[in-house]
């Protein structure tokens, strides 16, 4: 097989974050605008895990494994936060969004039900291109642990978990532009 130079890439992407159900960029050739905002940086990347569960098939006649359905699949986007706004940690802790330069958790009734959102990751694709990822309907699941350190930087650890929408709007899409 022969190796094309132009397929190697490397460098950063920028996440944006809007509320699950919010209208798409049209088009791949656009920054994300409203109702999608950028979270700003992000330390160590942005990793997008895609991990499918299989059970095996067999039968007791035969001693090898005869085959394998997948039986789930968990997609995840993960980061660091880098900018520690009010609105980066309500992000992360699945919260309402703070009013002014104040956050409160939420309680009551309210407080069981997920606020899921959508996440768009702007990358780099073969070509020098863009590569978007589009996930529809995320959830940040993680706990949020965050520090504050003479020799360390204050950073809030996400990682959204993709759910299913449904029959007709797919959970993700991974488009690369090519011009």
């Amino acid at each position: 097989m022969a190796v094309t130079s132009t397929n190697l890439i490397q460098g950063p992407a920028t996440m944006f974050i809007a509320a699950f159900g919010s209208t798409e960029p049209v088009s791949i050739s656009v920054a994300p605008a409203a109702p999608f905002t950028d979270v700003g940086g992000t330390m160590d990347g942005i990793a997008l895990t895609v991990a499918d569960e299989y059970q095996v098939l067999g039968v007791d006649q035969i001693i090898y494994e005869m085959g394998r359905i997948r039986s789930g699949r968990q997609v995840m986007a993960k980061t660091n936060l880098a900018e520690p706004t009010l609105v980066n940690l309500a992000h992360a802790i699945n919260n309402t969004a703070p009013s002014t330069n104040v956050l409160e958790g939420d309680d009551g009734v309210g407080a069981f039900i997920p606020v899921y959102k959508s996440l768009i990751i702007d990358g780099i694709a073969p070509g020098g291109f863009r590569r978007r990822i589009t996930l529809r309907k995320c959830l940040q699941i993680d706990a949020v642990e965050t520090s504050y350190k003479k020799d360390g930087q204050t950073l809030f650890p996400v990682n959204f978990a993709i759910h299913w929408v449904s029959s007709s709007i797919k959970p993700f899409k991974i488009e690369d532009a090519t011009a």
